[in-house]
């Protein structure tokens, strides 16, 4: 089985950085798609960054310059970097992978468990 396991959520004050990171465990043949979303209280979940199988990453206008998406292929894990936080970064931060898994050679979206950013002085 996939598990998507996020971490690297806190509070931080504006201004500050943290860094998310999400691996994905289990037997994986490939990616298609890793993705970031948040969601904050009260608010639809929205896409924060992502990166396609032809190499494109793709951020939402408010996050970019200030938060970069990459990946360690050998390790299965995607990270998050976010600088210059602000307070309408506050939200629950969730991992998105689009893969073929090899338990059941099937290709289907997982989802990790979110984790929280506070962004508060």
């Amino acid at each position: 089985q996939v598990q998507l396991v996020e971490s690297g959520g806190g509070l931080v004050q504006p201004g500050g950085s943290l860094r998310l990171s999400c691996a994905a465990s289990g037997t994986i043949w490939g990616f298609y798609a890793w993705a970031w979303y948040r969601q904050a209280p009260g608010k639809q979940r929205e896409l924060v960054a992502q990166w396609l199988g032809d190499g494109t990453t793709n951020y939402a206008e408010s996050v970019k310059g200030r938060f970069a998406f990459s990946r360690d292929t050998t390790k299965n894990t995607v990270y998050l970097q976010m600088n210059n936080l602000e307070s309408d970064d506050t939200a629950d931060y969730y991992c998105y992978a689009d893969l073929r898994a090899a338990h059941d050679n099937t290709r289907r979206a997982y989802w990790g468990q979110g984790t929280q950013v506070t962004v508060a002085s």
